[in-house]
């Protein structure tokens, strides 16, 4: 569901705006078939699951490892631990262990960026170490952008796959 038009709050917009995608990205996935999911029809090469556990580990670097300075192990782990590498996925990687991964990070967001003022800057010692930490509202803005084009992404795919259209 839409966030109300009249939602004033910015950051409450952009976390009911990464709730939608979330759902949207969980619709897009749901009910296509284990060799789907795990294989592509894009010459780019990525699969529907290796999209998903990239959005996890995107939202956990942006949020966990970069706006509250956590130590994470494996921050890049979406990519074999190579911020340039493919995306990858386990062989014991499943759509219902990933997707509880996805809304329990939604979960993580929600409680970190409950009461903070958007202006706030993103604390050392994690992902950001140097005097050019962004805001909170910069980083939400970004994984949100990050969210609607993979969404986009996805709904090629699953066109592809099965013919399915829509959000």
């Amino acid at each position: 569901m839409k966030p109300p038009r009249d939602l004033a709050d910015t950051l409450e917009l952009h976390l009911q705006y990464l709730d939608r995608y979330r759902d949207i990205i969980e619709k897009k996935l749901v009910g296509l078939s284990d060799s789907d999911l795990r294989s592509s029809r894009l010459p780019s090469g990525w699969t529907p699951l290796e999209l998903l556990k990239h959005l996890i580990f995107m939202e956990r670097r942006w949020l966990r490892w970069g706006f509250t300075g956590e130590q994470v192990e494996h921050p890049w782990g979406d990519s074999a631990d190579d911020p340039d590498g493919p995306w990858t996925v386990e062989a014991g990687d499943t759509l219902e262990g990933l997707l509880a991964q996805l809304h329990a990070g939604g979960e993580f967001t929600r409680s970190v960026v409950a009461g903070e003022d958007p202006a706030t800057v993103a604390a050392p010692g994690g992902r950001f170490t140097t005097d050019n930490r962004p805001t909170l509202n910069w980083i939400l803005f970004h994984v949100l952008q990050e969210y609607a084009r993979h969404a986009g992404h996805l709904d090629v795919a699953r066109e592809l796959a099965d013919g399915a259209t829509g959000e």
